[in-house]
Formats: structure tokens, sequence, C-alpha cells
């Protein structure tokens, strides 16, 4: 739709606002329980080695010794949110995505795991499948519809593109398996970091301060993103994987000290059972219960707040069987940070199967609006012209000349305000206009 350069936001912008609205009201289907999946093993491969061992105290101990100088490996945690599933890779009565995508990278030689979370509302290119939204959680969505079940094996392969890391084993579990684990420990104990309350999504209701969570209550401390009691405490994704790995800690403490018994844990190998399904054998989670056993955990997160934003719908080859992109929120990242963070721990490279960004350079832009917006721009490298203020309706709009969409990218990636919208229509067919507060 043509639009004159007037200074005011165009007449979309109903829409605009009513999608926000939609967002804000959503409920968030968001499951902590792949963080859990890799202390459940680490649990049954314990259990399973006391079962087998006529001494007392912890048996990972004699093993330890024997798994130093192992090789790395990196496996995929993967939280499915599906709803009544019959397991853990089955869709249910609604959901069936990958809600938690955490790569666990195990270093044995420095006795070492890192935590890799991977945003799930990645915007990754599957140009081999018919699905409006493509975003890297709605790869298990689709293998778990196709016959055999691939939804693993399509999320491990798509993992493996956005970070470049060969992904040597996975486990899935879901909601159940989350809260069965933390129940059947005793709970786990953690630092909460204010005042938590949600009642219509996640459930939570949780004071700040040291304290222990049953199944429920933990799943709920997870889950939280919409945060009625603060503006900045658990209100977006980020502050949320940060929460599943501090959880994760709190589990392997409570799991692979050596003052618990864990012979005495049934309630896991039940909770195994039912929940959880992997590649690995008893032998690849005796090994990994070793090299568990008092390692360090480090946490790291692909992106931040700043990559996301809400992308309209528009032509967008490759990214799917139509060519064509819904509109939604994406978190945009980029190859080349990905690449640079994750080059220690073994990444070759990262795509996601998009159009290269191009340069600041050669991206002219207009703004309307905060002059904050122009310095910021121009500091960056884009050739900016100011045309006056807008009407400060919405934080920021960026429409891109129809065919250009990797030009709204790379400005909404520079702007990185987490909730401004990407779109085509761009009023100058030569420029990004950008309509700002």
């Amino acid at each position: 739709m043509e639009q004159k350069p007037t200074g005011n936001r165009p007449q979309n912008r109903k829409m605009i606002d009513k999608e926000r609205r939609k967002k804000r009201r959503r409920i968030t289907a968001i499951v902590g329980a792949g963080i859990v999946a890799v202390v459940l093993g680490t649990a049954f491969a314990a259990v399973y080695t006391s079962s087998k061992s006529p001494s007392g105290g912890n048996p990972l101990d004699n093993i330890i010794t024997a798994m130093v100088g192992a090789p790395e490996e990196n496996i995929l945690l993967i939280g499915n949110n599906a709803r009544n599933p019959a397991g853990p890779l089955d869709l249910g009565t609604g959901g069936g995505q990958a809600d938690i995508l955490m790569i666990a990278h195990v270093d044995p030689k420095q006795h070492k795991v890192v935590l890799i979370s991977i945003p799930r509302n990645v915007l990754f290119a599957q140009p081999q499948f018919n699905n409006p939204i493509p975003k890297i959680k709605s790869m298990f969505f689709i293998g778990a519809q196709l016959n055999p079940n691939q939804a693993a094996q399509l999320s491990v392969a798509a993992v493996q593109q956005l970070t470049g890391m060969k992904i040597n084993h996975w486990i899935v579990t879901d909601f159940n398996g989350f809260q069965d684990a933390v129940n059947a420990v005793g709970g786990v104990r953690v630092d909460v970091p204010g005042r938590l309350y949600d009642p219509l999504h996640s459930g939570a209701n949780l004071y700040p301060g040291w304290q222990t969570l049953n199944g429920q209550q933990a799943l709920a401390f997870i889950r939280i993103r919409q945060n009625e009691a603060s503006s900045t405490v658990r209100v977006n994704d980020f502050q949320r994987m940060d929460a599943e790995a501090q959880v994760l800690e709190a589990l392997k403490h409570k799991l692979l000290s050596p003052g618990t018994d864990i012979t005495s844990l049934g309630g896991l190998m039940a909770t195994w059972k039912k929940d959880i399904a992997t590649d690995m054998n008893t032998q690849d989670l005796t090994a990994l219960a070793a090299d568990l056993l008092g390692a360090k955990v480090d946490h790291v997160t692909l992106g931040n707040v700043g990559d996301s934003m809400q992308i309209a719908s528009a032509p967008l080859p490759g990214i799917n069987q139509e060519n064509y992109i819904t509109g939604a929120y994406y978190d945009v990242l980029s190859p080349e940070h990905i690449y640079a963070m994750l080059k220690p721990y073994g990444s070759t490279g990262s795509s996601m199967g998009l159009p290269p960004l191009p340069s600041p350079s050669n991206v002219p832009v207009q703004v309307y609006g905060s002059q904050i917006v122009v310095n910021e721009l121009k500091a960056a490298g884009y050739p900016v012209t100011w045309m006056g203020a807008g009407n400060g309706t919405y934080p920021v709009q960026i429409m891109y000349p129809s065919g250009d969409i990797e030009w709204g990218f790379a400005v909404g990636r520079t702007l990185a305000t987490g909730n401004g919208i990407v779109e085509p229509g761009s009023p100058d067919p030569n420029a990004v206009v950008v309509y700002s507060q």
C-alpha cells in the first residue's frame, strides 16, 4: 500500500496495535521440562549403577577417573509443550512444539558443562515444508507428524544448522516430566529474583528469596514471562531461559551431591520411563553421570531481547514452500555473532537459511520522529535523513521497500527495541522509512 511521507503513521496502525494486544493476551505455552531431562538421565544412570554396586556411597565416584579425557559431546535438550501427549514425542491435544531448545555441551577434560539456550522464536527457513510461521521450535511439530516420528531428528538438524555444532544425542520430555522429577527429589531450592505473579498464564505466585519449590511451583517459576507484579522481572523469553539454567543447576546439585541417596529416588525411574524419550543407552547415561558429578555449569544464551521484532506478513523467498512469511513475533539472530560465541565449543559456522543482511552503508533510511533514532542509525553507518516529527503512537515502525525485507531486518536489529514492527510498503521505493516516538 502506497503511503505519502507525511510524518504520520500508516493507516494500518490499528491492525498493528490489535496484534500487539493479541500478543499480550496470548496464553504462553512455555515448558520448562527440557532442562530437567539431562539430570534425569544422570539420575537414571546413577540408580542403575547403584543397583549393581555392593559398596555403599555414590557409585559414580568410582568411574570419574575413567571418564577424564573422554571427548566433548553435545546433547540437545528438548521440551515439548504438548497438552496430554501419549508420550514425550507426541503432539497430544494441543501445542506440540519445542518450547525449550538447549544444548548441554559436556567437556570431561575441563569437568565443565555449558548450557546453550536457543530462543524458541528464532526465524528459521524451512523451504521443504508448508509452515506459515517458520520458527525453529516448529521443526519438532513438523517432525512429529511424519511416519515414523521425526520430531527429535528434525530438531537436531535445525539446531546443528543454526549453531554449527554437532549434536551427539538428544533427550525430550514434557510438562509431566518436569513436575514429576521435581516432586521425586522433594523439590528444588532456588533464589526467586523478585515478586512473580501471573494467575492467568503460568499460575506463578511467588515471593522473593531462597525457597524450595515443588513441581507445580517450579514449572510456574520457569514458564512465567508475563509478570503482573513487575515490568522488569521475568517479562521476556530471555529471562525465562536464565531461570531454566538456574533450575537445572539446582536439580543437578540436589541429585548429584555426595550426601544424596539416589538409590532411594524410585520415582525418578518411573518418571524416566513414562516422561522421557532419548537416543542414549545406559552406557551413554552412565558416562554422562560421571561427567556431571561435581562439574561446573555455565550458561550462555544465543541473542537477546533486542533481536525480537514483529514481522508483518510478506513474501520471503526460500522461507517455506509458499515463499511467504505470516506475521508474528520472531527473533532474528546474527549468524556471525552465533559463530563467534560458539566457536570455542566447536561451531563451524551458523545459518538460519536467510538472505545475508546488507551493509548499513547500502541501506538509505528516512526517519520520522526521534532524533535519538537518527543518531543511533547514523552511528551504525546508515545514510539517514531526518524527515520531521512522528505522531508518537508506536515505539518504532520499520517500513522497507517491497522485495527488500533484509533491509528491514537489518534496521530492526540495529534499533533492537524488542517490540518494533518490520513490514513492507515503504513510501519511498529506495529507502527504509522509520516512524518512531
